[in-house]
């Protein structure tokens, strides 16, 4: 006679995390925006597939690791920083941020969840006759998105648009929602190897580039000693760890 199967044999299904808090929700999915825009850390192996989330990022920006800085230590990450500085002729910075090993897995799931949670609010809503907070969210997160592909993302700027290069297709549609939140309209047009996300010049650019300002940061960011290295390249020893100042209110 066969046994019945017990309700305790059943598999269990994993248990979803909790959704976000708002303002911790607007910070995550940000982040998680500014490392969609980038490239795989130049320490990675080429042949190695990227992964969904590494524990460094990089930017040739400082302007885009000190927002990033800015984000993880209100999401109580804390995050080291490095600058190497390359060329002959025209001289670059590289700045890469490092997130300690101990923290690399809230790092992962916490941008993990602002980018899943905030990609479905911004693509999904709002509905009609939602709150006026979620109605403010939504923008806010349209906003978030296009600061950090202006921040971090390959600018093409001509005298018709302002537009963005991006290799990631999902971070394309999420700019392109964005803006319609922003009551600008987009374009996305295929490239080769990318994706340009554009507005028109004038009325339009002009809104997007107010909604992704950027608002007055805490404090100016201490940029880390440098050591001169081979091949007219200079890179800094690992910074010291920053520890995550007190989550405020955006």
């Amino acid at each position: 006679m066969t046994r019945e199967p017990a309700l305790l044999d059943r598999p269990h299904t994993p248990t979803p995390p909790a959704p976000l808090g708002w303002l911790t929700l607007g910070d995550a999915f940000e982040a998680a925006c500014l490392q969609r825009c980038t490239p795989p850390p130049t320490a990675a192996r080429p042949s190695a597939a990227r992964a969904e989330h590494t524990p460094a990022v990089e930017f040739n920006r400082e302007d885009a690791a000190q927002r990033m800085r800015q984000l993880l230590a209100r999401l109580d990450i804390p995050v080291s920083h490095e600058v190497a500085v390359g060329g002959l002729r025209r001289r670059y910075e590289l700045h890469r941020l490092w997130v300690p090993r101990e923290h690399q897995g809230a790092y992962a799931r916490m941008l993990d969840a602002g980018w899943r949670q905030g990609r479905r609010e911004l693509l999904g809503g709002p509905l009609p006759g939602a709150s006026p907070a979620r109605r403010r969210l939504v923008t806010r997160l349209a906003e978030a998105a296009w600061r950090s592909a202006l921040l971090a993302a390959g600018r093409h700027v001509r005298r018709h648009i302002l537009g963005v290069r991006l290799t990631d297709r999902e971070l394309a549609a999420v700019l392109i929602r964005g803006a319609a939140v922003l009551d600008v309209p987009a374009r996305l047009r295929p490239g080769t190897g990318c994706f340009l996300v554009s507005v028109a010049d004038g009325p339009d650019r002009q809104r997007i580039l107010r909604s992704a300002a950027l608002e007055a940061a805490r404090g100016p960011m201490a940029v880390p000693a440098t050591a001169t290295t081979r091949g007219g390249i200079s890179a800094s020893a690992r910074g010291a760890v920053v520890a995550p100042a007190r989550r405020t209110a955006c």
